[in-house]
């Protein structure tokens, strides 16, 4: 009987653990014409190793740690939809509309822009290093179903565009994840030599029996996490900046000259603001240019041999934010809105092979 009881009190806690750290939302999705229930539709937090598929009657439910999130809702046929939510949406039963997609517009505006036949022979290197990265990590990254991946060249904008039929399949052996990646769009232009690419993925942890693999994993996936971009929202949130080893400074452009600015004060400097009530951090800084420096890890050598001028001794990073725009940070690092800030400099480089869940978990 005493061991019932201490089994009893020990399940007790642990549900309040979870109570406490976690939130549930659920849902329905329907047809936006016919209002039907869409079955195993996809509902998952993007970014994150947190699924679910929609059961007979549209139906679904979602287990996340607190913080923020999109919210990605995808079904064949149909427009992928996102909502934002956070931990105020907890036991929200919300209703989903998809729109399925008007295929003969569609295939209209992919033949105007030309597919390349070759595409993979010229352009696939090219978006390889883009999306995956050059990093350490990326050579242990590879995507399952290239075939899915088509390249459309447009001489009039002069710009190159990737889709994608069907969500990539991306094997990660470096970091021990499989992603699979809906490409929403990926382009570069060539006049501004500038690309952008946006989706929405959804991490699965890989599974091994062996010890020394797992233990790998979880190595690499705290080495990705110090210094990334995930890294320093929960620091700024959290107000630890420097005691994680971050340091901000600001980029002043000065007759076309630019200059760093040490900052005696980041929070002042950001404008910093703590919501206890709705558990965010919102900060707009009094620069567009945020300098960052991570000063507990050095560069790879691969970006060093491809950036001969920048620092050696620790990772400089540059994001700007759109001016007089704040941005809102939740709890567990998500940022809002996710197109207000460009990352430059070490952080750019960094792609999808260095990429971590936002449920990740920091030893």
């Amino acid at each position: 009987m005493k061991k019932t009881i201490l089994f009893v009190a020990a399940t007790l806690l642990l549900v309040t653990a979870f109570a406490q750290s976690s939130f549930y939302i659920s849902g329905k999705v329907i047809d936006a014409v016919t209002k039907l229930p869409l079955q195993a539709a996809s509902v998952f937090a993007q970014n994150t190793t947190q699924g679910a598929a929609t059961d007979a009657a549209g139906n679904f439910k979602l287990g996340l740690p607190n913080g923020g999130y999109d919210l990605v809702i995808t079904y064949t046929g149909y427009q992928t939809e996102t909502k934002r939510i956070s931990t105020a949406d907890a036991d929200n039963n919300m209703v989903i509309e998809l729109k399925q997609k008007e295929k003969a517009m569609e295939d209209v505006v992919v033949r105007s822009t030309g597919e390349v036949k070759d595409g993979w022979e010229k352009y696939g290197d090219f978006f390889l290093e883009n999306f995956i990265g050059k990093t350490e990590n990326s050579k242990l990254c590879t995507i399952k179903n290239k075939d899915a991946i088509h390249f459309y060249f447009s001489k009039k904008r002069n710009r190159l565009k990737i889709l994608a039929t069907e969500p990539l399949e991306i094997t990660n052996e470096a970091l021990g994840y499989t992603i699979k990646y809906t490409v929403d769009s990926f382009t570069y232009e060539y006049n501004t030599q500038v690309s952008l690419y946006t989706g929405y993925p959804l991490f699965t942890e890989m599974q091994t029996t062996d010890t020394a693999k797992q233990n790998l994993w979880a190595a690499a996936r705290q080495k990705a996490y110090k210094g990334s971009l995930l890294h320093f929202m929960r620091s700024l949130y959290n107000k630890q900046l420097k005691e994680e080893g971050f340091e901000i400074q600001f980029l002043i452009k000065d007759n076309e000259k630019e200059n760093a600015v040490p900052l005696l004060n980041f929070y002042g400097a950001m404008n910093y603001s703590k919501d206890d009530s709705t558990n965010t951090a919102e900060v707009m800084p009094n620069q567009n240019d945020v300098v960052i420096i991570y000063t507990k890890e050095k560069p790879e050598q691969n970006y060093l041999a491809a950036n001969a001028d920048e620092p050696v001794k620790f990772q400089l990073s540059i994001l700007s934010f759109v001016p007089k725009q704040s941005i809102i940070i939740e709890q567990n690092g998500y940022y809002f809105e996710q197109t207000d800030i460009t990352v430059n400099q070490y952080l750019g480089w960094k792609k999808m092979a260095d990429m971590l869940p936002y449920d990740f978990k920091k030893d």
